[in-house]
């Protein structure tokens, strides 16, 4: 479901956002479609808590008063300073008829799977003025409470959004977004929080190209990133913007308030293949190409899923982002981690087209590595 939230009317409303999830045809011929989303209340401008954050946040980026008051540093800062709303009702509203969708976590996340026939299915996707038969319209609202305040009452949260519609067989693209199709520098700490809080949102240009030609031959795309859920916004925008094929996305929980998350959570490449997993169970008669980069445990992650699942991943892709002597530390490191799976399955490219050379990047989905016997 494509993720769209309520505009900040002011500190004290309540905000409900939906993430982009999927929608897939069971064997009964009906469709389970996942609801997911999450309902907070900004912090107030006078909040200690997040003016403590922006000063922590201006101190690591070295900002000056100018730069702190950018549209842009506020826009990306305002989607972490937030309280998570627990035990909300919300409802999800498709093709005219509406559904429960439980109410919201101890962290204010609420998640559903509904079933739908295919006649009210083709209502919803009617509802998209743009006609995208991949995908059908919705909205997710709150529902006002007896105990709720005045002002909650009146004005009850809503967001549109879209449910990505996967069929039963075909190929899926899953990718990381950070230094896979958005330019990040998760490397260097300091670059990524800049790059996250205070410039544009850039692009790997050949990877939208890319991902343009798999998705013009049928290809379905799920996004497992460690960014957090409160970018989901921030990064539907640029998708649109640099016209990345929409799917669903699988980010990571984060908290402000977590100084050591690390310690507290599941360990990123664990909750990573959890999540990955998960997508490969719903879609059983689907193969998998699992697009990554060097920067971190992406390809540790895709061969686990890989040994794990026979059969099921047509290919690893890995972009290389690292140069020099890092480059050879990496590739060395990446051949090892090759010679653990069938012969050709992992590839390491520095440019998308030398993947698409090399017959990795196969729309269809045949055999997927086949073509890359040179690749390790």
């Amino acid at each position: 479901m494509e993720g769209l939230s309520h505009k900040f009317a002011g500190a004290s409303r309540r905000v409900i956002t939906s993430f982009p999830t999927y929608a897939r045809r069971a064997e009964d011929g009906r469709w389970r479609v996942h609801v997911a989303g999450m309902v907070c209340r900004p912090l107030p401008a006078t909040s200690r808590r997040r003016n403590m954050a922006i000063a922590v946040l201006k101190r690591l980026l070295d900002l000056d008063a100018d730069q702190a008051r950018s549209p842009l540093f506020q826009h990306r800062a305002d989607a972490f300073f937030f309280q998570r709303v627990a035990g909300q009702p919300v409802e999800v509203v498709i093709g005219g008829r509406r559904f429960s969708a439980g109410a919201t976590d101890r962290v204010g996340h609420f998640s559903t799977v509904l079933e739908l026939d295919e006649r009210l299915l083709g209502e919803a996707r009617d509802e998209i003025p743009a006609g995208n038969g991949r995908s059908i319209a919705c909205r997710v609202e709150t529902v006002p409470q007896a105990d709720d305040r005045p002002e909650d009452r009146e004005d009850a949260a809503a967001a549109p959004g879209r449910i990505h519609v996967v069929e039963r067989e075909g190929l899926s693209v899953v990718s990381d977004i950070d230094d896979t199709v958005k330019d990040s520098n998760v490397i260097e700490k300091r670059e990524l929080l800049a790059n996250t809080f205070i410039r544009e949102f850039r692009p790997i240009d050949d990877m939208v190209e890319a991902f343009r030609r798999l998705e013009a031959g049928g290809a379905a795309f799920h996004y497992v990133s460690a960014s957090p859920w409160q970018l989901a916004n921030c990064l539907r925008e640029f998708f649109e913007k640099e016209g990345l094929p929409a799917g669903s996305m699988h980010l990571k929980l984060f908290r402000l308030k977590d100084s050591t998350p690390l310690g507290r959570f599941p360990s990123r490449k664990r909750s990573k293949r959890r999540a990955i997993e998960r997508i490969l169970a719903d879609f059983p008669g689907r193969r998998f190409l699992l697009v990554g980069d060097s920067g971190e445990l992406d390809p540790e992650v895709y061969a686990s899923v890989a040994r794990r699942n026979p059969g099921r991943v047509a290919g690893i892709a890995i972009r290389l982002v690292h140069r020099g002597d890092a480059a050879a530390v990496v590739r060395h490191r990446l051949a090892k981690l090759a010679g653990r799976l069938p012969h050709g399955m992992l590839a390491v490219f520095e440019r998308a087209e030398e993947a698409f050379r090399s017959g990795l990047f196969d729309a269809h989905g045949r055999g997927g590595h086949h073509g890359l016997s040179n690749a390790f």
